[in-house]
């Protein structure tokens, strides 16, 4: 896969590895996912600090990666802006994102694996892509 930038591969490296991660925990401790979801809805603290730190991370991601050049670069500005929403839902409306939270529990391990898929298919895609202009027929 041919991508514009550099920085694209780099952060599909990065959400494709964070992706296998979050899926092996899922398929490790499922338990743990919902452990997750009621303490966060029991902590109103920790769930503003989450949605706060997700928040930048996506506003960080949307400010820097804004290329929608190719089927890559899309996807990796998409999770920036997926970022910066769901932080944003989880600093306003906090108990709308968990609802669905505790509602997707019944799904962890097919979560964990269309995670761990999609992280194998984005890593790669940022591993063995180039960088430069795409070829235009």
């Amino acid at each position: 896969m041919t991508t514009l930038s550099v920085l694209t591969l780099d952060l599909a490296q990065a959400i494709g590895l964070y992706l296998i991660l979050v899926g092996l925990s899922g398929l490790a401790k499922p338990d743990r996912w919902r452990q997750v979801i009621d303490e966060m809805a029991a902590s109103a603290a920790l769930t503003l600090i989450t949605g706060v730190f997700v928040f930048v991370l996506g506003v960080t991601l949307v400010f820097i990666h804004t290329i929608t050049t190719d089927l890559l670069a899309i996807i990796v500005t998409a999770v920036g802006w997926i970022a910066l929403v769901e932080g944003a839902l989880l600093i306003v409306v906090p108990h709308l994102l968990l609802r669905v939270g505790q509602w997707s529990l019944g799904f962890t391990r097919i979560w964990a694996i269309v995670a761990i898929i999609l992280g194998i298919l984005i890593g790669l895609a940022g591993l063995t892509g180039t960088a430069g202009y795409p070829n235009i027929v």
